[in-house]
């Protein structure tokens, strides 16, 4: 393995959600396992990692999390090494499940979503992340509300505005769902990723890089049909 390959850093995969939106498919069945042109949603995802010179993952499952473990299991048949961190029985949050996997993950890691299917340049966005500095990075992509409710205001290769509920018409991006952080950012005690940002923001510790490439996900039955799609 290439020395250049090996300072990509690990990936973190939040795959505990209940994956409420996708009901009856995922009663007993976790959303990363949903079949995506005959195979696990999971397998396109990590071969994608892997094509992006990612070595590295940490699973953080919650309930039915050991049928992700028996499935994708030490990572060696896609290229990677996979461990797994277990939220246990309450929902510690998107944050929450990050924090309890940071001895797995070292100073430095991206998170991105167990649903997300994001095909930017891994490489160029953790290249951004240590020129900036920062204890976080959030990639925005210019959503101009297609495909989904944007909710970033982006300029000057900055963020100016990041909410959620709180929409304005000066948003035109959207939190892309890749995300870069150093093991300091964690150090609070907020629960979900996105107070996490917003706290980051507000201390002007948050960096930014905006990618090209459209997100797909699959926490939706659209949003199935539109990955589908774009795999076949």
């Amino acid at each position: 393995m290439s020395a250049i390959l090996g300072e990509m850093p690990p990936v973190a995969i939040l795959a505990g959600g209940l994956g409420t939106r996708l009901y009856p498919l995922t009663e007993r069945l976790p959303k990363a396992l949903v079949e995506i042109n005959g195979e696990p949603f999971l397998a396109h995802q990590l071969r994608l990692l892997r094509a992006r010179g990612v070595e590295r993952v940490v699973l953080c499952i919650g309930q039915l999390g050991e049928r992700i473990r028996e499935y994708a299991g030490d990572g060696a048949r896609f290229g990677l090494a996979i461990d797994y961190s277990l939220d246990g029985p309450a929902l510690r949050g998107t944050a929450g499940a990050v924090r309890n996997a940071l001895p797995l993950l070292g100073d430095a890691f991206f998170v991105v979503y167990g649903d997300s299917y994001l095909p930017c340049s891994y490489r160029d966005v953790a290249e951004a992340f240590r020129a900036a500095g920062q204890p976080g990075l959030m990639t925005v992509y210019r959503n101009e509300g297609r495909w989904d409710a944007s909710n970033v205001e982006f300029a000057d290769g900055r963020i100016v505005a990041y909410d959620k509920k709180n929409r304005t018409e000066r948003m035109q991006h959207i939190d892309y769902g890749l995300g870069v952080f150093g093991r300091a950012a964690f150090e609070g005690p907020h629960a979900d990723l996105a107070d996490l940002y917003s706290d980051l923001l507000r201390r002007n510790r948050l960096a930014a890089v905006e990618v090209h490439e459209r997100f797909y996900e699959i926490g939706s039955f659209d949003g199935i049909a539109e990955l589908s799609r774009y795999l076949a």
